[in-house]
């Protein structure tokens, strides 16, 4: 995946998170695809991982990051749906 095909799918999620990850591409920052390899993964199997780590941070009295509750249901709704996870740092 391009920088260019990332900035157009996080411009099509009107969440906040994902506006705070486009307005950090578009000033420069760096990305990188996971995992290794750059493959789509099923939204299921990152639902899985996702989901259990929301919980747990709930459980444990961990404030999860803004946006997590929201990504966690979106990964729900994709199912099976094949999608990338990149990691954006600026």
């Amino acid at each position: 995946m391009i920088r260019s095909d990332l900035e157009f799918a996080l411009a099509r999620d009107h969440s906040l998170s994902a506006r705070a990850a486009l307005l950090a591409l578009r000033a420069g920052a760096d990305y990188k695809l996971l995992p290794e390899g750059h493959q789509a993964t099923s939204a299921q199997e990152f639902w899985d991982i996702w989901a259990f780590r929301h919980q747990t941070m709930l459980d444990t009295g961990v404030t999860p990051r803004p946006g997590l509750a929201e990504a966690v249901g979106k990964l729900q709704a994709a199912g099976v749906s094949l999608v990338h996870l990149a990691k954006i740092t600026s």
